[in-house]
């Protein structure tokens, strides 16, 4: 039982490592240094480890450690087209039943928390509210296995949303849209909260194509 502890502890952190660009993509960390870092032996980490290579963010590399699976033009289209037909859904379906005060107020919280930080100017922050604001989008989806799909994409998403974080020009359309998208929900109109999430996702994607060289990704 500890042992599997200790692997979903390892899981966790090292997920959250690859996602947040702590280990950037490329980069090679050595099984004994990962090993001490976490405090823990080598049993657990390696089940960590398989698990992460199968979510596709690392290469094992035998006797040695990780590499961090680098990003390809190919992998953040294809994964931007499948969150946007996810999150339309989402929107779609949010729009279609009638939310609770207490859902509603969760992501009028996650909208404040945009504009917190886009006022502050920590973008680090924006990202992080954001990335909440796009997971309380897709959590409050009543189909349970849209949902943990949908979430994996997600993270993987937001791990080159971060990457190109420094490079975007202020994302006050986001706010803005996002915004829009909830008000579409609270009155019930489906249509026009699938219109503007759709309109977003697609601007999104073309910021996002421009981008990706200056991020180290080039366009395929």
């Amino acid at each position: 039982m500890k042992k599997l502890l200790q692997a979903d502890k390892a899981y966790d952190i090292l997920r959250e490592r690859v996602i947040s660009a702590h280990y950037p993509p490329g980069s090679t960390v050595p099984e004994p240094e990962l090993a001490d870092d976490l405090g823990m032996s080598r049993t657990p980490l390696r089940e960590a480890l398989v698990r992460l290579e199968h979510d596709g963010l690392i290469e094992l590399i035998p006797r040695r450690g990780m590499r961090v699976k680098e990003l390809s033009a190919r992998d953040i289209s294809e994964i931007s087209e499948l969150l946007a037909c996810l999150e339309c859904e989402a929107a779609e379906r949010l729009a279609s039943r009638k939310l609770s005060a207490e859902e509603l107020g969760r992501l009028d919280a996650a909208i404040a928390a945009m504009d917190e930080a886009l006022e502050a100017d920590d973008m680090a922050k924006w990202s992080q509210a954001d990335f909440q604001f796009h997971r309380l989008l897709i959590e409050l989806h009543t189909n349970r296995h849209l949902v943990e799909v949908a979430l994996g994409y997600l993270e993987k998403a937001h791990r080159f949303r971060l990457l190109a974080a420094p490079f975007r020009a202020r994302p006050v359309y986001s706010n803005v849209n996002h915004a829009a998208v909830v008000e579409a929900i609270r009155r019930g109109d489906p249509q026009s909260a699938v219109d503007i999430h759709r309109a977003h996702k697609r601007r999104w994607t073309r910021e996002l194509n421009d981008l990706m060289p200056k991020f180290g990704v080039e366009r395929g």
